[in-house]
């Protein structure tokens, strides 16, 4: 059974109950715009740019979705890469080094979108459609972890700043400093989301999940200002 619930204390997105078909629309449209984020030239690059934005925009105002922890990540991110470039080429490919990550980050917002705007059941049910029901369970509950995982790392990273771990953005800059990023921010979210992958394993057991060739799904038909 796919179910709605709460995640590690807090509720989990919403997001908007497109249906059926919408969600597959929605689904395919997040597939298309992360593949071209690495398979377009440089020059198509800003008009992704913008379409993105949008996605940002509309996810920011229709579910008052923070994106805070996706720039902290696109920061670090980016801090790390133009360290290992100045490591490895000196300062001559430091604008590769920044091409690359304006890609992952073009791949990531889509994924970012369709996990505040998209019910994860709705993401489930599509993805049955096209795979095994355990498969679909796995990928769509690795979709709606992407927003407890930008949250997650900002809390972490704000933590360890306040304990004055050297993990600042020109901190980064320095490899000396690059093991500490690893055990005070990368560890302890490793193990944040292993506790949280045990907890919805045992879940999904206690629903009889994968009892069944044809799983059911949550179906939630209540508008967010009807029945409470």
């Amino acid at each position: 059974m796919w179910a709605k619930g709460r995640r590690h204390g807090r509720a989990s997105p919403k997001g908007l109950n497109l249906g059926l078909w919408g969600s597959a629309t929605a689904l395919f449209l997040v597939v298309t715009l992360s593949s071209a984020a690495f398979l377009l030239p440089q020059a198509q690059l800003p008009w992704l740019a913008a379409i993105n934005l949008i996605l940002v925009v509309h996810g920011m105002l229709q579910r008052g979705a923070a994106i805070g922890g996706v720039i902290r990540f696109v920061l670090l991110q980016l801090g790390f890469t133009l360290g290992l470039y100045a490591l490895m080429h000196g300062g001559e490919q430091l604008g590769q080094g920044t091409l690359a990550v304006a890609r992952i980050t073009l791949a990531l917002l889509p994924g970012w979108w369709l996990s505040v705007t998209v019910r994860p059941e709705r993401i489930g049910e599509v993805l049955c459609l096209i795979m095994p029901a355990k498969w679909a369970f796995v990928v769509a509950a690795s979709i709606g972890l992407l927003p407890f995982m930008t949250q997650e790392i900002a809390e972490i990273y704000q933590l360890q700043r306040l304990r004055g771990a050297r993990i600042a953005p020109k901190q980064l800059l320095n490899p000396r400093n690059w093991p500490e990023l690893a055990y005070c921010v990368l560890f302890p979210l490793l193990i944040q989301l292993l506790k949280l992958a045990k907890q919805m394993a045992l879940a999904a057991k206690s629903r009889h999940f994968g009892h069944t060739f044809k799983p059911t799904h949550w179906q939630d038909n209540r508008s967010e200002h009807g029945n409470k």
